[in-house]
């Protein structure tokens, strides 16, 4: 047979006893001298990003952790959680000219991508649209039944690259063609769109108009973890004419404005955001406020005028902080909101210690839960908290989800991008839309699948609000819901950060419910057990159920490919979750 230079291996982590909870259904591990990959998926219709990862020791402990963030965000889409990540093992020498570097990282980077890949795709069964059937991949020994679908994502370090994963899906005959990898030039672009942000903004709007404040009339400060050039903390920092940013820090700066000009700063937030690979140090200082400015986080300290020890809410003996003392500052601001467009870790319960965390470029900056003064957290980007430092947070009165919940319109978006491709695809072959009209036709309907996306996020917020605020009174049915969880569906509590029954009756005694974000990942959880059950019934089937389906659908397609709609591969999938996300 041909020849490769990589070995892939599948494995049925469930059967093996040594592997640490939460098990995934299947695992892909693609090893050479060259790249070392992982692919977990909790399901057979499963979907979450590759990441280009730089933990060469432990990197399936990082696939592993984001994986079972991304089973509770899927809960509002069709395919459970997945995720998958590669290290590169050779990387280029370093040879000190700056940009013939980063060329050559990224140019060995996009090469081990493409070889992990196709170690993904050599052991993964085809099928034959037309009719139907399944082909086992050639020289491959099988011991696993029919498994097509794999689709994978955009993530840390692989933004660009969903063209070339298409293209090796290509070679392969794919039967997804270019939905296999969502996000592409013929895809939805999550940044133009601001999808992600816009989601998590809903989150937002909705715990201040729970404080009587409207973001889009009124003004209110803000102190951020990111900068302009990224997707979600840019598109963010955009959403209101009313932001106040007071402060802000990524990996290179932090930004300081202790008493910020409304309109000019939005003003510049903009010009940064349309700057090509922008960063703070890029911000016209002359529009910052007196005592403000940008430092480089690699200074050995800044100064701190009285202004800033005020915005930051700092005492008066204070002059001068490291850089990571000034982002702990920042962190534990009193402000509005805290807004986490970036990666990384900084909030944790004060019972963690920082390696259970287990982020150590950020041990130097993190803070407790119990310790954030902001009003508000909004969760554009993933793992910013942990569970129990989001409920240390909750529990002492701040407004919180999950990320899984606030950043969920990102992996919804990809959803609707690779449903809306099969069907065409259907289309195609039946005659009933030119390949050369397809692209256009997707791209007119970016605006709708944004629409259709964020219905779920104002959904699950109200649902969350007014959970919230039934808690106190209903935290005996949240005990048995979670007891009903465990012993049906094999919920771990532990492993999913919610309360044990003594806990439970504890807070009965003290008249306090389930806080939000537990709220968030039991409501999940139900929204998972649900739509499992209505998949294992004849409901899906059912003539009553099945008008269900056109809606899931932008209203373009819905009278042209009712026929495609009607046979979509993941009819059963999609009419199953949009019954349980209507009737919970």
């Amino acid at each position: 047979g041909d020849h490769r230079e990589y070995l892939s291996l599948k494995f049925d982590p469930q059967s093996i006893a040594e592997l640490p909870k939460p098990k995934p259904k299947f695992e892909i591990f693609v090893y050479s001298p060259r790249v070392e990959g992982v692919h977990l998926r909790f399901g057979a219709v499963a979907r979450g990003g590759l990441r280009w990862s730089d933990r060469r020791e432990d990197f399936r402990t990082e696939i592993l952790g984001l994986a079972k963030a991304q089973m509770v965000k899927n809960a509002v889409i069709v395919p459970v959680g997945a995720k998958g990540g590669f290290v590169v093992k050779r990387p280029p020498v370093v040879t000190g000219d700056a940009d013939r570097d980063r060329q050559a990282h990224a140019e060995e980077g996009k090469a081990c991508y493409r070889l992990f890949i196709a170690g993904l795709l050599d052991i993964t069964d085809n099928l034959d649209r037309a009719t139907g059937t399944v082909t086992v991949p050639t020289g491959v020994v099988r011991r696993d039944g029919d498994d097509t679908y794999l689709v994978v994502a955009a993530d840390k370090g692989t933004a660009t690259f969903s063209d070339m994963a298409n293209d090796v899906a290509a070679k392969y005959g794919f039967w997804l063609g270019d939905a296999f990898a969502s996000g592409g030039s013929a895809g939805y672009d999550h940044k133009a769109m601001g999808i992600t942000a816009k989601g998590a903004w809903e989150s937002v709007k909705r715990h201040f108009r729970e404080l009587g404040i409207d973001t889009q009339s009124q003004d209110f400060t803000v102190v951020g973890v990111g900068d302009m050039s990224g997707d979600v903390f840019g598109n963010g920092m955009l959403l209101s004419r009313h932001i106040r940013l007071l402060a802000a820090f990524d990996h290179r700066h932090i930004f300081l404005d202790p008493d910020p000009e409304r309109e000019s700063s939005f003003a510049e937030r903009e010009r940064l955001f349309a700057l090509p690979r922008s960063s703070w140090a890029d911000y016209d200082t002359s529009l910052i406020s007196a005592g403000g400015g940008v430092w480089e986080r690699t200074r050995k300290s800044v100064p701190i005028s009285a202004a800033a020890r005020a915005a930051l809410g700092l005492g008066d003996s204070v002059v001068a902080l490291s850089p990571p003392e000034l982002v702990n500052a920042i962190l534990r601001a009193p402000a509005d909101l805290l807004w986490n467009g970036g990666i990384g870790t900084y909030i944790k319960a004060s019972t963690e210690t920082n390696a259970e965390v287990g982020d150590k470029a950020n041990d130097t900056v993190r803070v407790d839960g119990i310790d954030v003064r902001a009003a508000v957290v909004g969760e554009g980007g993933n793992l910013g908290a942990t569970a129990l430092g989001r409920i240390e947070y909750a529990a002492a009165g701040g407004k919180i989800n999950t990320d899984a919940v606030d950043n969920s319109a990102g992996v919804d978006c990809s959803d609707h991008e690779v449903n809306i491709k099969i069907l065409l695809e259907t289309a195609i072959t039946n005659g009933n839309l030119a390949r050369e009209d397809r692209d256009e036709l997707l791209a007119s309907m970016t605006d709708e699948v944004g629409r259709l996306v964020l219905w779920d996020n104002i959904m699950q917020n109200e649902l969350l609000g007014t959970s919230r605020f039934d808690a106190p009174s209903l935290v005996t049915v949240h005990s048995r819901v979670i007891e009903d969880l465990e012993v049906r569906r094999g919920l771990d509590r532990e492993l999913e950060a919610l309360p044990t029954e003594a806990d439970l009756r504890r807070r009965k005694q003290d008249g306090r419910g389930l806080t939000s974000p537990e709220l968030a990942t039991l409501m999940a959880h139900v929204k998972l057990a649900l739509e499992a059950e209505l998949l294992d019934s004849e409901l899906p089937d059912s003539d009553v159920f099945a008008p269900r389906l056109p809606k899931y659908f932008p209203a373009p397609l819905r009278e042209p490919y009712a026929a495609a709609i009607t046979t979509h591969p993941l009819r059963r999938q999609l009419v199953a979750t949009t019954l349980a996300n209507e009737a919970i």
